[in-house]
């Protein structure tokens, strides 16, 4: 799981893995460590109608309805967008890139802009 953060927008990028643990666990975290603290990133499954996302103790919550989650796992869908409060917020399936990298994108979905 990768996040992008810009100004009041916040954008999930999920590999296959993810996507899949998302749909059976319900909940994603990963960890940056700073020198003196650490910041989480998560998202976890809720009975909500929409994203919502929320920032404390060190924490970046993204709430996904299960709904979302289901479509996300079982069919083509790409990813959902909405707000919360000020926060734009998307959350999409991360696609292999069409350069040539030197990061593992052997967990990415196949991009489909990519003739093959």
């Amino acid at each position: 799981m990768k996040i992008r953060i810009k100004g009041n927008s916040i954008r999930y990028r999920l590999t296959k893995s993810d996507v899949s643990t998302l749909g059976t666990v319900g909940f994603l975290s990963e960890f940056t460590q700073f020198a003196s603290h650490s910041l989480e990133y998560a998202i976890r499954r809720t009975n909500e109608e929409k994203l919502t996302a929320d920032f404390a103790n060190h924490k970046i919550m993204l709430n996904m309805p299960v709904k979302m989650i289901d479509e996300l796992v079982n069919t083509e869908k790409v990813g959902f967008s909405d707000a919360s409060g000020t926060v734009s917020i998307l959350i999409e399936k991360d696609f292999a890139c069409l350069d040539n990298v030197a990061e593992d994108q052997s967990d990415n979905f196949p991009n489909p802009n990519l003739n093959c």
